[in-house]
């Protein structure tokens, strides 16, 4: 508090005020104004409203109202570079900028935390807004934060950084995306991603076959090879390129698309009771199909029967068109 009665912003306080009173003192005085006439005046001249005269000057109070004029514009003008500078030397915008910040990420829930926002980060950033997951990209590239879209929640900064990350809110974090540019960035943000949340699901990219398991022993749940996964799409492309084709289609809006979306199986046995697939009866009441079952222990079943039991924890995978998927949002309220 103490530096503020020092610095330029206080001064420039005070000489607005001191210019008001000596505005209102000249106005009772020259014109003969009442008080509170005359103090009307003043405020008008000094900040260039300008409404008019009250009563009209004379000579002498309008001579009095252009030197008023030229001590307000050069003291408004000393305000306002004075007000920059202090903004400027105390970093006061980006202390803004970062309390807002912060106040959207304590909001967040279960969100996804992209680390490094370059070919691959950008893209999953991409995906999760299509399906509407909130999520937190950090980069420590200024350029990222120049040409990343306002609606993005965007944290400058190095994601190997523990403050970063729980600047990013990692300890109620969901899921943790490691698309840093190297392995070795990579290796090290899994293991210190891991020790700030346990509970935290980890997918890291990677570049060389080689670091996938030193990834998987740091603490990463997925280890995605982008490379290879291109290079096999485009091989499947040659051998089944219809259905390569169809199989993107699935995940995919519109009404002319179809969809896959995986759904727990909580709510739904709870508060239907039911017990199998044959209970939920999805395919009359919505149209979906369900292709496949994930148990409670992570067991996959492909095309389950209908008399396949349920686990409470475990999923369904559903494929449906838009409209169907719809109804199944509808029918079951989640």
């Amino acid at each position: 508090m103490k530096d503020f009665f020092k610095s330029k912003i206080w001064l420039s306080v005070v000489l607005l005020n001191t210019l008001i009173f000596m505005g209102m003192l000249g106005y009772r005085y020259i014109s003969d104004f009442k008080w509170l006439d005359a103090l009307y005046m003043s405020v008008i001249t000094v900040t260039t409203v300008g409404y008019g005269e009250i009563t009209p000057l004379g000579p002498a109070g309008r001579i009095f109202t252009m030197f008023l004029l030229l001590a307000s514009l050069f003291i408004i003008g000393f305000s306002l570079r004075a007000i920059t500078e202090e903004l400027l030397a105390n970093n006061t915008l980006l202390q803004l900028r970062k309390k807002k910040l912060t106040k959207i990420i304590r909001r967040m829930e279960k969100q996804v935390i992209i680390c490094g926002y370059g070919r691959n980060g950008a893209q999953v950033a991409a995906k999760l807004q299509s399906f509407h997951m909130p999520f937190v990209v950090i980069d420590k590239n200024e350029s990222v934060a120049q040409r990343i879209g306002k609606d993005i929640v965007f944290i400058q900064g190095d994601a190997n950084d523990d403050d970063v990350l729980l600047t990013a809110g990692i300890e109620r974090a969901g899921y943790l995306i490691a698309a840093l540019p190297d392995d070795a960035s990579n290796l090290y943000l899994v293991l210190s991603a891991r020790q700030l949340n346990p509970k935290l699901v980890i997918i890291s990219r990677a570049s060389d076959p080689s670091a996938c398991k030193k990834l998987t022993l740091a603490g990463a749940d997925q280890v995605v090879l982008p490379e290879r996964i291109g290079g096999d799409h485009m091989a499947s492309l040659v051998a089944d390129p219809d259905l390569i084709t169809f199989m993107d289609r699935l995940g995919m809006g519109g009404k002319e698309k179809t969809n896959l979306v995986e759904i727990s199986l909580d709510t739904m046995i709870d508060e239907r009771g039911a017990s199998t697939l044959r209970d939920l009866n999805l395919r009359h009441k919505t149209g979906c199909t369900v292709i496949g079952y994930i148990s409670e222990s992570g067991q996959y079943i492909i095309n389950p029967e209908a008399d396949q039991l349920l686990d409470p924890k475990g999923k369904i995978i559903v494929l449906g068109r838009s409209e169907q998927i719809d109804a199944l949002h509808q029918v079951f309220s989640f």
